[in-house]
């Protein structure tokens, strides 16, 4: 049964259906235009208003808002007042009396002051700022007024600080009163900084140094910052607060570097305990500070109890380094303390900073102990020098030079007292475990339980390990036992904070990653090595006994490298190298010294790289270190025996050969391309050597490529050595010839030539498929391109002779074998050279012939080319087809 409509109809009931859908379809676009205006303006185009008839010159969307108008225009009108105001005081009060000057200046100031209040009771707070501002000018211009008229010989500055303690007291006192004004009481916390430090710069009977007025400042300030609880003046009273404090802690500081006896290092050290006690309060009631705030208080009592030490025991003895290390570790002792968890972390990191800084200031002796000799080398082997200072070709200062030792030392046996700590290496506790831990109620700080040792570590003194910042609170001595990173019964947990960095856990990354332990180690193992470097110069030590104390610890360090873990045989890698290389500039004083410490070391390196069992990095630069000592050793025995530079890179090629012979025998051992690069070094340097001397830089160059080839007998290295070895055989060759006095080109391009085409060879019959150009054209460019050159300006017939057979040949053999590049070049200079050949001829006949004559044959010559254009064409066409289908 056929239920299709007629068409009348279906194209009834189709008109029916596009008209209901129109129909929703502009309700559905009503509803969305309405659900964009509720969600953000939308502004219509330029174009759409043009379109609709709307005004194409409309004012654009306003770009600012009221508020920020009317505080523009608030602020405006308050400056212009404010000048107005300066201006009637400067300039208009001789014009008046003393009565109307007074009944001005009170009556527009109590205005001033009271209309705010009005204005804040009608809700133009904004307005009632920018009067009170105007206010509070007028209150100093009142000061300032005062001052002039009533009190002219008032001191300056007495008055200053007492003016500005009245008004920063009146304009506290206003804003409590009016407490929606914000801006009375940031003004008076500023004002409040200087009256005490104006009052100190009077000098008068009963003003207070200017130290302890500016530390008394910042404990106003800290107090401020405590118990005022408005918004914006914990950030002002803790910036004046550093600010002043800083100051203080700084002039302290001065005066307790310059005290020449205990006397005079009290005060300071009391303004710097002082110091710290304002600081360590307000670490304890202002968390967001708690950290730098317990930095600085640890900072301030090393140097305020330090500096008392050394004015009392040592004041020009130059140990005041070492004395202040021992004061910032005995700081260390407030991990034990009863303080709140929160407060330790910051007296930790200053302990840090003050060993690190030690540290540095021992490392310039370290480096004139290492380097120094080099200052000595143009007097090498004159002589061993009076004592292991006289050695270093330097005046040390006789002043704190034993206490550098004694630093490293003290700082290296605090990180072996870290690096003890059971829990560093310990694995991780359980969560459940950490967590039974955590909540113990009343277990104080100092629990029986030992906590992460704080002290520096094995990055540098520095980077002390120390406790995670942990939630603020006046009484949370009792919130936890455990530092961050550790669980119950010593085991480590999950750390935050300073620990997060480096603390061991699971996983990949937490395997790969140092233990603290580890860390803790290498950083004593590098102290101790450096203390016991510099000891010799800082004791002033016989020479002999510093070259062999300096060999020793090299041997040990290089022990060390090939035994021990990763972290400590890389830290005792670096030592040993530099050590290894102190010790050999020494050593240089004297003959025998320098083949002692020499034939020394390259035993040593070449066992420890034998025996070495931390990894092939290790391995590999031991190696190395071996090849090089060798060559300097080689290069010492030439010194000795007075052979000449040229005749010294002989015998520095027997380091190279040994590596070619040795690598051989490693084969692809990941030790052999370290060691074949500084056998490479070798060789460059013993080219270097002989390029004096023309005849022995041949020989080394034929010698190097010997060696090049020999290296090209292993699979791996065959195609590098190889083209090594063919480069350095055709450089010795050119070189010999160069001091033959050999000019002949051909000399020079047959040998590059001759290799070339026999690699051509071998590559097309590889390859059949090959182009003829990379196989044969290199070749044979570099022999018959300088041999046509020297023929255009040879006036023999010898060469242009005999280059002309050689490219005849090549032409021939091209055709012959339908390869291109011989094709082409050999008829190019076949042609270049026919052309030489004959141009004296032709410009013979070209003179005897008249004038008119060549005119005619080149139009005859252009008649018979346009005549036969198409065959000419057709012709060409031919020929780039046949040389395009040769290889």
């Amino acid at each position: 049964m056929d239920n299709v409509p007629p068409p009348a109809e279906e194209l009834a009931i189709l008109d029916r259906e596009l008209a209901r859908l129109d129909a929703r379809r502009a309700q559905l676009l009503a509803r969305r235009a309405w659900l964009l205006t509720l969600i953000r303006p939308v502004a219509a185009p330029p174009q759409a208003a043009w379109a609709h008839g709307g005004r194409p010159f409309a004012a654009p969307p306003a770009e600012t808002s009221p508020p920020n108008v009317q505080n523009l225009l608030l602020t405006l009108g308050g400056i212009l007042l404010t000048i107005a105001a300066i201006a009637f005081t400067l300039v208009s009060w001789g014009h008046m009396g003393i009565g109307g000057r007074s009944a001005v200046l009170g009556a527009v100031t109590v205005a001033a002051l009271a209309t705010p209040a009005l204005l804040v009771r009608r809700g133009l707070t904004s307005t009632a700022e920018a009067v009170a501002a105007l206010g509070m000018v007028l209150m100093v211009l009142d000061a300032y007024a005062l001052h002039a008229v009533a009190l002219p010989e008032t001191s300056g500055l007495g008055y200053s600080a007492a003016a500005a303690a009245v008004l920063a007291a009146a304009w506290t006192a206003y804003s409590s009163v009016l407490p929606r004004l914000r801006t009375p009481l940031p003004v008076a916390a500023v004002t409040a900084q200087l009256p005490l430090w104006l009052w100190s710069l009077t000098g008068s009977a009963g003003a207070p140094p200017m130290e302890w007025a500016l530390l008394a400042t910042a404990a106003l300030d800290v107090a401020a910052a405590v118990w005022l609880k408005r918004d914006g003046i914990r950030g002002i009273a803790l910036v004046g607060a550093a600010v002043t404090g800083g100051a203080a802690m700084l002039i302290g500081l001065g005066q307790s570097v310059t005290a020449a006896g205990p006397v005079a290092a009290l005060a300071p050290a009391a303004l710097l305990t002082a110091s710290a006690g304002v600081a360590m309060f307000t670490a304890w009631r202002v968390p967001m500070v708690t950290v730098a705030a317990s930095v600085v208080a640890g900072l301030a009592l090393i140097a305020g109890v330090g500096g008392l030490v050394r004015a009392a025991v040592a004041p020009e003895d130059g140990w005041g380094i070492l004395i202040h290390l021992l004061c910032a570790v005995a700081l260390l002792g407030v991990v034990r303390s009863p303080l709140p968890r929160r407060l330790v972390p910051g007296p930790v990191y200053a302990s840090a900073a003050v060993q690190g800084l030690a540290v540095l200031a021992a490392l310039p002796l370290l480096l004139v102990t290492l380097a120094g000799p080099l200052s000595v080398l143009p007097d090498i082997w004159s002589g061993a020098p009076a004592d292991a200072r006289a050695s270093l070709g330097t005046d040390l200062p006789a002043e704190g030079l034993t206490s550098a030792p004694v630093v490293l030392l003290v700082v290296a046996g605090v990180l072996v007292l870290f690096s003890r700590r059971p829990e560093l290496a310990a694995p991780s506790a359980g969560p459940a475990a950490a967590a039974a831990h955590d909540h113990a109620p009343d277990a104080p700080l100092s629990s029986a339980r030992p906590h992460p040792a704080p002290g520096p570590s094995a990055a540098g003194p520095s980077a002390a390990a120390a406790p995670a910042e942990e939630p603020s609170g006046p009484d949370d001595r009792t919130a936890g036992t455990d530092r961050p990173g550790t669980a119950a019964g010593g085991q480590d947990a999950p750390a935050t904070g300073p620990w997060a960095a480096w603390s061991p856990g699971t996983g990949d990354s937490a395997a790969a990653r140092p233990s603290h332990r580890e860390l803790a180690r290498g950083g004593a193992l590098a102290l101790g090595w450096a203390a016991l470097v510099v000891a010799p110069p800082a004791f002033g030590l016989g020479y002999g006994l510093a070259v062999a104390l300096h060999l020793a610890l090299t041997l040990g360090m290089l022990a060390l490298a090939a035994r021990r873990s990763p972290v400590t045989a890389t830290v005792a890698l670096a030592c040993g190298l530099a050590g290894a290389a102190g010790v050999t500039v020494s050593a240089l004083a004297t003959r025998p010294a320098t083949f002692t410490v020499l034939g020394t070391l390259v035993a040593a390196l070449t066992v420890a790289a034998v025996v070495a069992r931390t990894g092939t990095a290790i391995r590999s630069v031991l190696a190395c270190a071996a090849a090089v000592f060798t060559t300097a050793l080689l290069g010492a025995f030439a010194g000795a025996t007075e052979l000449p530079p040229h005749q010294a890179a002989l015998l520095i090629l027997l380091v190279p050969a040994a590596v070619a012979l040795l690598a051989h025998r490693l084969g692809t051992h990941p030790v052999t391309l370290p060691l074949e690069c500084t056998g490479a070094a070798a060789a460059l340097f013993a080219v270097v050597l002989a390029a004096g001397d023309r005849p022995t830089l041949a020989l080394v160059l034929a010698l190097c490529g010997v060696i090049a080839a020999g290296t090209a007998l292993r699979t791996e290295r065959r195609i590098t050595a190889g083209a090594t070895a063919t480069v350095l055989f055709v450089l010795a060759t050119w070189v010999r010839l160069a001091a033959s006095d050999v000019s002949t080109p051909e000399a020079y391009t047959l040998p590059v030539t001759i290799p070339a085409l026999a690699i051509g060879v071998l590559r097309r019959r590889r390859d059949p498929a090959a182009s003829s150009w990379p196989a044969y054209g290199p070749g044979l460019a570099a022999t018959l391109l300088p041999s046509l050159i020297a023929a255009w300006g040879d006036q023999h017939w010898l060469r242009p002779l005999l280059l002309g057979v050689a490219a005849l040949a090549i032409t021939l053999a091209g055709a012959r074998l339908r390869l291109q590049a011989l094709l082409v070049l050999g008829g190019a200079v076949l042609a270049l050279d026919a052309l030489h050949e004959l141009a004296p001829y032709v410009v013979q006949v070209v003179g005897a012939l008249p004038r008119w004559l060549p005119p005619a044959l080149a139009g005859m010559l252009l008649l018979a080319v346009g005549a036969t254009y198409e065959q000419r064409l057709r012709d060409a066409r031919r020929l780039r087809e046949s040389l395009g289908r040769m290889h």
